[in-house]
């Protein structure tokens, strides 16, 4: 795949997310999930489980991961893939912290869209 120049756009800022929580960003018919850590860290998956496709931006966060709120799946939030002995995968998506302000890469979501 040919690398592109990130286009990051705003999305939302971390106080916007309360800690250990999420919110949903849509573009296109993709939605995802922005997660916040109890270290304030941020990651971006998309917002459906490969099982049940149930909301992950509804499920529990501990630590580095995410339960989903239907079946309990694992999934770790820095890669998406699913933990113990759960299998599969959710889409990551670059995410950057500039001050308090989220961004994700567009050129990205376009790049996956365009492999699919």
């Amino acid at each position: 795949m040919k690398a592109t120049t990130a286009n990051w756009i705003l999305v939302g800022r971390l106080s916007d997310i309360p800690k250990r929580g999420a919110r949903r960003v849509k573009n296109g018919e993709v939605t995802i999930a922005v997660f916040r850590t109890a270290e304030d860290r941020i990651f971006a998956l998309e917002d459906r489980c490969p099982h049940k496709q149930g909301p992950l931006s509804q499920g529990i966060i501990h630590g580095d991961c995410v339960t989903c709120p239907l079946h309990n799946w694992v999934f770790s939030l820095e890669t998406g893939e699913a933990q113990g002995a759960d299998e599969g995968r959710i889409t990551s998506f670059p995410v950057k912290l500039d001050g308090d302000d989220i961004h994700l890469d567009l050129n990205f979501l376009s790049d996956m869209r365009k492999s699919a």
